[in-house]
């Protein structure tokens, strides 16, 4: 099983997207909201090199910026019909 981190933010569109794209591929992750966990943003920024969320860390070393299902379903594995 592949460990999935997921950073989000409230009113974040995108984000609410990738959970469902996840669930609906029956991913596991775990989900930190950066507006709650400001250690958590700045390791997203200063380790990740990531400034926007979401913000996808693939088993702590694949990295997916921004929005982009295509990306995600590659490096998971997924396959979309």
């Amino acid at each position: 099983m592949q460990k999935v981190v997921l950073y989000t933010q409230p009113q974040c569109p995108p984000c609410e997207i990738v959970k469902k794209f996840f669930r609906a591929h029956e991913i596991q992750f775990e989900e930190i909201n950066i507006k709650n966990d400001v250690e958590s943003r700045q390791f997203m920024i200063d380790q990740l090199a990531s400034y926007s969320t979401p913000t996808v860390l693939i088993n702590d070393a694949e990295v997916v910026r921004g929005f982009n299902l295509e990306e995600l379903a590659g490096k998971l594995n997924i396959v979309c019909e």
